[in-house]
């Protein structure tokens, strides 16, 4: 485990990923930000570092060898109360729905340079429950979700389904929405709406 003090002191981040490049790349930018980082390779070691460290959020790989993303995302909810958000190289209908029933502040779909994973760590700062109550196991695409959220998911469908980039993607859910006559963040939610009805009827 490697401990990379930000400047700033920003907050305090766990990043898991079992991809030691992923892993160097996010804890290096991340701590260029400003921020200290914690990392782990694996599910266990994430465990026994945020236990020990109490991170203020932390950015999950999903698919890894052992424990997943999703175990860890589960057991920070449940015993540390601890928020978090998803990075991962999937955006299937099941995985949608698993991050919405976990809560996670942020789902971002690889791959991602740390120049659009920073500004997301930010907003996801800025929207996480407060320490001292219990972290709400709120939906993530719920009327109360985030902009950014919903549109963060939205845009990691869309990258999915049709093989785009980032770029690519908002500019497909700029069109959609312009051709609904309807706000782009009304276009993100129906887009996330639908995704987690197809996988409620699976």
């Amino acid at each position: 485990m490697n401990k990379d003090v930000g400047a700033s002191g920003k907050g305090r981040i766990l990043v898991v990923d079992d991809d030691r490049l992923v892993l160097a790349t996010l804890t290096h930018g991340l701590a260029q930000a400003g921020y200290e980082v914690l990392d782990a390779d694996n599910g266990d070691d994430a465990i026994l570092i945020a236990r020990q460290h109490r991170p203020d959020l932390a950015l999950l790989d999903i698919r890894m060898e052992g424990m997943t993303g999703f175990d860890v995302a589960g057991y920070l909810r449940d015993y540390l109360q601890l928020p978090f958000m998803f990075l991962s190289a999937f955006a299937d209908e099941a995985t949608i729905a698993k991050v919405k029933e976990l809560g996670a502040l942020a789902y971002l779909v690889k791959p991602l340079d740390i120049h659009q994973i920073v500004p997301a760590v930010e907003a996801a700062f800025a929207n996480r429950p407060a320490r001292t109550v219990a972290a709400p196991h709120v939906p993530v695409a719920e009327p109360g979700a985030s902009l950014e959220v919903v549109e963060a998911m939205a845009l990691g469908v869309l990258m999915h389904r049709y093989s785009l980039t980032r770029a690519q993607a908002l500019s497909r859910l700029e069109r959609m929405a312009a051709e609904q006559s309807i706000e782009t963040p009304e276009q993100a939610r129906r887009i996330v709406e639908a995704v987690e009805q197809l996988a409620l009827g699976s």
